[in-house]
């Protein structure tokens, strides 16, 4: 049986990011690719009167002490060297996510989501920045003016809003999550049964 599997992502999430890194070895263990699909996550917490997990923890004593702790060991066991908290975190990632959709449109999606990435949270940039963005995409050789303007362009822009809307319609509050054909699953922390689900599918 063929198994559907999306990661619905923004680059604005350090979890996606982490979640990036792993995907390769569950890709290559079950020979399912994910299939990643752009959203706005402010859109998202907008529809779904969510809030990031730093406005959602603040005042919670010992909470965020405990995310961090979490997050290191998932860096540790899945041996992710080269991350680093972004220090203009939050970022407004709209230019980038737009750009995804141009990238996907074009032929050079898996290079723009690899390199974007390595900017957000290996480089630290400021991926909210024009000049930034097009300069990163020089760097990783990739077409930077004609991407900026299609950032801009009427289809592109609708397509990433169709593409939130469509994504809280199925039952997305935030990001990371992951559908494997109708079963949904949020977080980094559910990569395993991710691959089990996968597995089970597979095997129908």
């Amino acid at each position: 049986m063929t198994v559907r599997v999306e990661f619905h992502f923004d680059f604005a999430s350090p979890n996606t990011y982490f979640c990036h890194q792993v995907i390769p070895d569950i890709e290559n263990r079950t020979g399912v690719k994910f299939d990643y699909i752009p959203i706005l996550l402010g859109g998202v917490f907008k529809a779904t009167n969510n809030k990031s997990p730093m406005e959602q923890f603040a005042g919670i004593r010992n909470k965020s002490e405990y995310h961090t702790r979490e997050t290191q060991r998932f860096i540790e066991q899945h041996g992710i060297d080269k991350f680093q908290m972004n220090p203009h975190f939050p970022v407004n990632t709209l230019h980038l996510m737009r750009g995804a959709i141009y990238a996907k449109r074009h032929g050079f999606y898996k290079e723009y989501i690899d390199a974007m990435y390595q900017c957000m949270w290996e480089q630290g940039l400021n991926m909210a920045d024009a000049e930034v963005i097009s300069q990163a995409l020089q760097d990783a050789g990739l077409p930077a003016g004609e991407t900026i303007a299609g950032t801009q362009l009427p289809e592109i822009k609708q397509e990433l809003i169709d593409n939130t809307t469509a994504s809280v319609g199925c039952g997305t509050f935030g990001s990371p999550t992951f559908y494997v054909g109708d079963e949904i699953y949020f977080g980094k922390d559910r990569l395993q049964e991710v691959e089990a689900e996968i597995s089970r599918q597979a095997s129908v």
